[in-house]
């Protein structure tokens, strides 16, 4: 007996271990079908690593894994670490990274609660509702257009506190997230500056069938310039605010503030849950609106880079956009409908016509875009879903900017006088694990 009790202690020791480490994570396996002009907002593997853009303009499909992502977690008393990577095909050729660390961050509670927290690494910024949505359980391909543009990667590099009134107060259905980050997203930071970044919601059950929530969000911080030049909206065009080298090493605002509201319902119907987002700010970008003052052009899309390759001046532009999404589950049936609107102004202050217009300094950087998504998607079990999903994409037109042709008269690239040719359809199959 006694010697059963000390293998039966040593059994429980490691089960106790055991508990504290946790592994999860998903897989996203898809088929996508675009249109010529798909871009790298909707038709993306990766990072947005598109091969078919250098092909003749032609639809074009492929297969990929999206996601594939693997979460590592330890858990010991107030203290939990957590590590997440994605492993996709773009490490199949040798010039990729195979792995890619999505989340490494640490995260300490309070002792007597367990709802006040303090975390520091590279995680989610903690800016709305879209960003923290889990990819496993979003209902569309991707998130919102101006999510991916204003918030690459979703995450950054900082430390965050989170602040919530304990269970047991009425005052729980409040949570303040609020941090400092190197706004860098996932890159070192080069600078001492920081941005702040905070999100204040609340949720609350009515009932037994209905549950309510929304927030506001503040992002205040800025990009470093690289150049003396800072230029603003005037009369529809961009005008010199000012030249001096006394902005080198300054910088630029960037300012966002949003607000978010979701409503879930039980009905006879099943359950529906609405939610929807509206972000509006000062963006400073590159002349073509790419993002950020430092930003270049790498495999598509607009990078982050500490030592950029050529300075540009600053551009300050307004913009706003935001997305409506409705779930609606199917019944008792294990299927689920979507409808989603999105949409992205990144330039508030010009439109139609007038942009590109000789003088005005606007490029097709300053075209707003939307998207109209429709899906469903089967619960095949609780690990595995089945996805069916198409965007429907329109941008703002302007005849400032027509067809390029070649000498022969052929069409080398679509301009933006009509709507261009960029729907996309995703099938997708997850396993989540």
């Amino acid at each position: 007996m006694e010697e059963m009790d000390t293998k039966i202690s040593a059994l429980e020791n490691s089960i106790r271990l055991l508990q504290k480490f946790k592994v999860s994570g998903y897989i996203q396996a898809q088929y996508q079908w675009a249109q010529t002009d798909a871009d790298g907002i909707n038709f993306r593997l990766a990072y947005g690593r598109n091969a078919y853009e250098t092909r003749e303009l032609k639809d074009f499909g492929r297969f990929g894994l999206r996601r594939a992502r693997v979460k590592f977690a330890y858990e010991d008393g107030i203290a939990s670490g957590v590590v997440q990577i994605d492993v996709t095909e773009k490490g199949i050729s040798s010039d990729r990274n195979v792995v890619i660390f999505r989340d490494v961050y640490l995260q300490v509670k309070d002792p007597w609660f367990g709802a006040n927290t303090l975390k520091a690494g590279i995680f989610d910024r903690p800016f709305g509702y879209d960003i923290a949505y889990s990819s496993s359980r979003r209902e569309s391909p991707e998130r919102a257009r101006i999510t991916q543009t204003l918030f690459p990667d979703e995450r950054d590099l900082g430390v965050q506190l989170t602040l919530q009134p304990a269970k047991s107060s009425p005052l729980n259905i409040f949570k303040l997230e609020a941090g400092m980050f190197a706004g860098n997203g996932v890159k070192p930071q080069y600078t001492t500056h920081m941005d702040f970044i905070g999100h204040l919601s609340v949720s609350k059950p009515i009932g037994d069938h209905i549950v309510v929530g929304g927030g506001v969000s503040a992002y205040l911080g800025g990009v470093m310039q690289v150049d003396s030049s800072v230029y603003i909206m005037q009369d529809k065009k961009f005008v010199l605010r000012e030249k001096n080298a006394d902005n080198l090493g300054k910088f630029a605002k960037r300012q966002y503030i949003g607000f978010d509201a979701q409503l879930s319902m039980m009905t006879a119907a099943g359950l529906s849950h609405l939610r929807g987002e509206y972000i509006f700010g000062e963006h400073p970008c590159a002349s073509d609106g790419q993002t950020g003052i430092f930003s270049f052009k790498q495999n598509g899309l607009p990078v982050f880079n500490p030592a950029p390759a050529a300075s540009t001046p600053a551009y300050m532009r307004k913009i706003s956009g935001g997305y409506v999404i409705l779930v609606q589950d199917l019944g008792t049936l294990p299927f689920s409908a979507v409808v989603k609107y999105d949409w992205y102004n990144p330039n508030t202050e010009v439109s139609g016509n007038d942009i590109a217009a000789v003088g005005s300094g606007t490029t097709k950087g300053d075209i707003k875009m939307s998207n109209i998504g429709l899906g469903i998607f089967w619960r095949i079990n609780p690990a595995l879903r089945l996805t069916a999903y198409y965007d429907f994409v329109k941008n703002e037109t302007t005849h400032q900017l027509p067809d390029t042709r070649d000498d022969a008269g052929k069409i080398t690239a679509y301009g933006w006088d009509k709507n261009r040719k960029d729907n996309v359809l995703t099938v997708r199959l997850q396993y989540k694990f």
